[in-house]
């Protein structure tokens, strides 16, 4: 067998684009059932409020509405439950805030839900959520961490008057304070890693329908798995799994906010078993900023001792994390999970985290593209450039001084529960600083200086955890037609999945990729799976995909050699079709497949890869950035990044994903920011007011790899779908940082360095110094 041409390592284009270029693609929104009735809700105008539903039939006696429903209507349902509370440090367990289905007196955030009305048309439902009569009594609000810790702060639950809903701790505090002692600088840092709003192309939508003749439900959901999504749902609608299925179709974008439960789901599923018609809802732009989750949102104080040659004794932080006003599916968890990380890619002997949990009035947080990893390397990283900056060493010799070394792998870090298998970061900095000129860099400051601009250069060599817990059970068959299909439980939210598994499968069928089919998102069709996220598609659905293909193809060749009476060493596959080696006799997979031998059982090939341990990619990332003094402006000029994913399966589907990721750090390092006033009104509760990084804004990157393979998968994959936002944010502040010190002075600024913070800092500097 001579595969080159279609399997793992080749740069092919994806199959699915083509289908997606010429509209042919079907999007949560492109589903309408006959009969298919719409759905609006009635949302909650303040954070914090008390309330009383004074009139509901004016609403119900509206032309083409179907039905009303309100908290007392759906008091049979479940909550939609946190699955991930982290406890405190001594086994206690602080107020659960679980999501209600409809908020029963009180809301507690803008946008909470109170009403959900279905009716013929989306017009006549958001007509009649108008109509809907209700008295508030306006409550104190609690916005942001600083005020949710004040002393005498109003509570968002009485459950938990001061606001905690979680203080853990990591690593040895004792060994942390007596290192801490003995050295010989400390530097500190304090930081804000500023809520962000997930902005897909796609808005989340639901269609549900009813069975009557069964009882089951159907639900069309855009979403990043749709067995976790059955599983939770039937414990809401208190239903057996059996009876509901879950579709999801394309999907315009996740970034980990499509992973969960939202409320509308269960309450579409209600009102089509009530109606026994489909209830679609469709959120709009307004409606996401105010509903999805969010994500980030800590404020962190980090800690570094040092000996007097700048290596490391010991770094504690203090990192407090605003979970919003309910607890989201895994939304303790993410800030836990980032406190994980804080050792980076350094050998400290001693660490020590403390993390909380706080509630405010304000959207629920969680998971989003890289949760709590991209916070983690962000502190880690910042608070690393200015120990460079004040001992100083220098940004790449403090992390060469300090870099775990590769004959230290495994390596088991301070916090115990992570044991890095792999990695050479000596490798990827040095490849990168050559790739981006680190050395002339001067020469380029001189012109930008000439030219009355700040010019700044900076890096991060970041770690991150992925691919982690629950396999994948994959099936593939050989199908009538030549072809084979590969059934699988992870979820393609734009990532080229459809493209990448036909790859691990040619690699055994030498199979051009339009005849490997990929089915996945539909609980009917695939058995199990725990869906996308966490960067474990590729390394734990993929490996499963190299499994089942080998074992399909082990089948195939059993089946030709009884066919060709010949032995099984002797048999090969090349082209879509067996053959003798050496010799002229070959059978199609097609007439294989016809053979009456052939049973369902001798076609179709499974795979189980369950990870023993996670997987830890890791790069450096370098950008280049020039300042604009009289306006604050930020341009980035050059980006160079070098990661270390252990072996590429597609270099242009990767590509891909480290761009889309970078882009989205750029947007949070210059950019984005979600604002709430002291009331807890969204202030940046549209693209007129949030900013999102244009084309312009975003450079052209280099980027190649310097792979290590991992040792927890057969194929050495690590996961790459977080990576690049979680080296970005670091990279860019950090050369914002550089300009502005060496410009001004200033080495403190906050995410988003928008024009208007990098001019008032620049002109608080000029004035200080007046």
């Amino acid at each position: 067998m001579t595969i080159t041409k279609f399997g793992i390592g080749q740069p092919l284009r994806r199959v699915e684009d083509a289908r997606l270029l010429t509209g042919a693609g079907r999007y949560g929104d492109d589903h309408v059932p006959e009969a298919c009735l719409h759905a609006a809700l009635l949302r909650s105008p303040h954070a914090h409020a008390r309330f009383r539903i004074t009139d509901l039939d004016t609403a119900r006696a509206m032309p083409g509405v179907h039905l009303v429903l309100t908290a007392a209507d759906v008091a049979h349902l479940g909550a939609i439950k946190c699955q991930a509370p982290v406890p405190n440090d001594d086994g206690s367990q602080n107020h659960l805030a679980h999501i209600p289905v409809l908020a029963r007196d009180t809301a507690k955030h803008v946008g909470d839900a109170i009403a959900f009305v279905v009716a013929e048309t989306l017009a006549q439902a958001r007509d009649a959520v108008e109509a809907i009569g209700i008295a508030y009594e306006v409550l104190p609000a609690v916005v942001g961490i600083r005020k949710a810790l004040a002393s005498g702060a109003a509570s968002v639950w009485d459950e938990a008057a001061d606001n905690v809903a979680f203080d853990a701790s990591l690593g040895d505090r004792a060994a942390t304070d007596a290192a801490f002692g003995t050295a010989a600088r400390v530097v500190r840092i304090e930081l804000e890693n500023q809520r962000v709003v997930t902005n897909y192309m796609e808005t989340r939508s639901v269609v549900a329908e009813s069975d009557g003749a069964t009882g089951g439900l159907t639900l069309t959901i855009p979403s990043q798995g749709v067995h976790g999504l059955r599983d939770t749902l039937a414990g809401v609608l208190g239903v057996a799994k059996e009876s509901l299925r879950v579709i999801t179709g394309d999907v315009g974008g996740g970034f980990g906010t499509k992973t969960f439960t939202y409320r509308e789901y269960p309450l579409a599923a209600e009102a089509a078993r009530l109606l026994g018609r489909p209830v679609k809802w469709v959120s709009d732009r307004g409606e996401h900023f105010l509903a999805d989750s969010q994500g980030r949102d800590n404020l962190s104080v980090g800690e570094v001792a040092l000996d007097g040659e700048g290596r490391f004794l010991a770094m504690r932080f203090d990192v407090v994390g605003d979970l919003g006003a309910y607890l989201s599916q895994f939304g303790p968890y993410i800030p836990y999970l980032g406190a994980t990380m804080l050792t980076g890619v350094y050998r400290t002997p001693a660490l020590h985290v403390r993390v909380r949990g706080v509630y405010t009035n304000t959207v629920p947080v969680d998971a989003y593209r890289g949760a709590g990893r991209p916070e983690a390397a962000y502190l880690v990283e910042r608070l690393v450039d200015r120990a460079a900056r004040e001992t100083g060493l220098g940004q790449a010799e403090i992390r060469l001084r300090n870099f775990i070394p590769p004959d230290a792998m495994p390596y088991t870090t301070p916090i115990g529960d992570r044991t890095y298998d792999t990695g050479d970061f000596a490798a990827h900095l040095g490849r990168a600083l050559e790739a981006s000129d680190w050395a002339g860099f001067e020469v380029r400051r001189e012109d930008s200086h000439r030219a009355g601009r700040l010019r700044g250069i900076g890096l991060a060599t970041y770690i991150e955890c992925t691919a982690w817990g629950e396999g994948e059970d994959v099936r593939i068959t050989l199908d009538k037609d030549g072809g084979v299909t590969v059934y699988v439980g992870t979820q393609s939210n734009g990532q080229g999945h459809a493209t990448a598994y036909a790859q691990f499968a040619a690699e055994q069928f030498d199979l051009p990729l339009e005849r490997i089919r990929v089915v996945q998102g539909d609980t009917a069709q695939v058995a199990t799976g725990a869906g996308t996220g966490g960067s474990r598609s590729i390394p734990v659905g993929g490996i499963s995909v190299d499994a089942a293909s080998k074992d399909l193809a082990r089948k195939i060749k059993e089946l030709a050699s009884e066919e060709f009476e010949a032995g099984i060493g002797d048999i090969e596959i090349a082209q879509g079709a067996v053959r003798i080696a050496g010799t002229d006799r070959t059978l199609d997979f097609a007439a294989l497949a016809a053979l009456p031998r052939a049973t369902a059982a001798m076609l179709t090939g499974r795979g189980d890869f369950v990870p023993p341990s996670a997987t830890y990619p890791n790069g450096t990332h370098v950008a280049e950035v020039e300042l604009d003094p009289d306006t604050g402006t930020t341009r980035i000029l050059r980006y160079t990044v070098c990661d270390d994913f252990g072996l590429t399966v597609n270099p242009l589907l990767l590509a891909g994903q480290v761009h889309g990721g970078v882009a989205q750090g750029i947007g949070q390092a210059l950019h984005e920011r979600t604002v709430y006033d002291t009331a807890g009104q969204l202030l940046t509760a549209s693209f007129m007011d949030y900013g999102l990084p244009r084309a312009e804004d975003v450079p052209s990157f280099h980027f190649e790899t310097k792979n290590v393979p991992s040792t927890t998968n057969p194929l050495g994959i690590k996961g790459a779908g977080e990576a690049g936002s979680i080296g970005s944010c670091p990279a860019v502040m950090n050369a914002v940082v550089d300009a502005l010190d060496r410009g001004a002075g200033i080495r403190d600024i906050d995410m988003p360095a928008t024009p208007a913070s990098i001019f008032a800092a620049l002109r608080a500097t000029r004035r200080a110094a007046a």
